[in-house]
């Protein structure tokens, strides 16, 4: 802490992303990385970006890739906000769509990012328990607030929630904007951008890092009603007006293209979640039902810290969250099939 500080640094209890680690030889299954490289269409496109252009600003709105997701989810690009990673997004959303003077729902076990983000603003939290199967109960968001925001799938725990009942919540709360996180839900989830022509007050996020394989790029997006898009340019604007490079718009252009690429590495993600979630049950852990590239597991006689320890002992990362409620699970990142092997077979040797 330095004098220089202001109170309000002081005070702010900042994110902790998950470890990345530099010792080599680990299998890293603790932070939602997917197992597979992006296609190989991206790696083509970025280097023909590597030219003389590179002196240039990028274009400050990343039109082609707006127009590209606009056209993939069937919406016009008036209906599309990009920006540097889905975090900066939800930061501009934070600062720009939620209310002061009331409180933001999101549940108890969530993204951690969002009190971050209340505290960062001065925005009051008001977090809402999931029940004891940890699912989300849309009647719990029928309240006054100044914003509702839930990861769906949710994160940590890899649960869906139907998009009947992510309806229900839109339509409970027609004076408030209503942010469905969507950062995993090309592993299993079902998309809420299908609603946003019908509630002007839904806002779906999403990013490339998981389900693309560009996590190293940084690249998020909103869709929504246009009048949604308009607030967050003009905080972007006020904020950072090139927040996208020119390698990050071209990569993210060609992989929303590759279609064939997205759809033959995120099944084998999805089929190996099925498996190792199998596998895990055998193993005597109780598994979350996941919807996510992740699995949420605890076992019934043995501490998760220290399956968490005797597991990186053998050189393999999991991610252990000492939070209540949740302090006996752990979260597994969905690897290649070699990787899921060898964290059963340190499993098998530590039980």
């Amino acid at each position: 802490m330095s004098r220089f500080w202001s109170p309000f640094v002081k005070d702010l209890v900042p994110y902790v992303p998950g470890e990345q680690p530099k010792v080599e030889n680990l299998i890293k299954l603790n932070t939602n990385e997917n197992p597979y490289g992006p296609s190989p269409k991206v790696v083509e496109a970025i280097q023909r970006e590597l030219n003389d252009s590179l002196r240039l600003y990028p274009a400050p709105n990343a039109d082609a890739l707006k127009a590209e997701i606009a056209a993939y989810y069937g919406v016009s690009s008036a209906q599309v906000f990009v920006g540097n990673g889905s975090d900066e997004v939800l930061a501009h959303i934070f600062h720009g769509l939620f209310q002061h003077g009331r409180p933001v729902l999101y549940p108890d076990i969530t993204y951690s990012f969002y009190p971050v983000y209340c505290g960062l603003y001065g925005i009051e939290a008001a977090p809402q328990p999931l029940d004891d199967d940890f699912c989300l109960s849309p009647a719990d968001y029928r309240q006054t607030n100044g914003g509702i925001i839930f990861p769906n799938p949710n994160a940590p725990t890899g649960v869906g929630l139907p998009l009947d009942e992510v309806e229900a919540i839109v339509q409970g709360s027609p004076d408030s904007v209503v942010v469905v996180d969507e950062a995993y839900v090309d592993f299993g989830g079902e998309t809420s951008i299908a609603l946003v022509d019908r509630y002007p007050n839904l806002l779906v996020t999403q990013t490339l890092s998981k389900s693309r394989s560009l996590a190293g790029l940084r690249v998020g997006f909103a869709v929504g009603h246009a009048d949604l898009i308009e607030a967050l340019e003009r905080i972007k604007n006020s904020f950072n007006s090139y927040p996208l490079d020119r390698l990050a718009i071209v990569g993210a252009v060609a992989a929303m293209q590759d279609q064939q690429w997205f759809d033959h590495t995120r099944n084998a993600v999805i089929d190996s979640r099925d498996r190792l979630s199998a596998a895990l049950l055998e193993l005597g852990f109780e598994v979350l039902p996941s919807q996510a590239n992740f699995v949420f597991a605890r076992h019934a006689q043995r501490d998760a810290a220290e399956l968490a320890q005797g597991l990186r002992e053998q050189k393999v990362i999991v991610r252990h969250f000492k939070l209540p409620r949740i302090d006996q699970f752990l979260r597994i990142t969905i690897g290649t099939e070699a990787q899921n092997q060898a964290l059963l077979a340190a499993l098998k040797a530590i039980l």
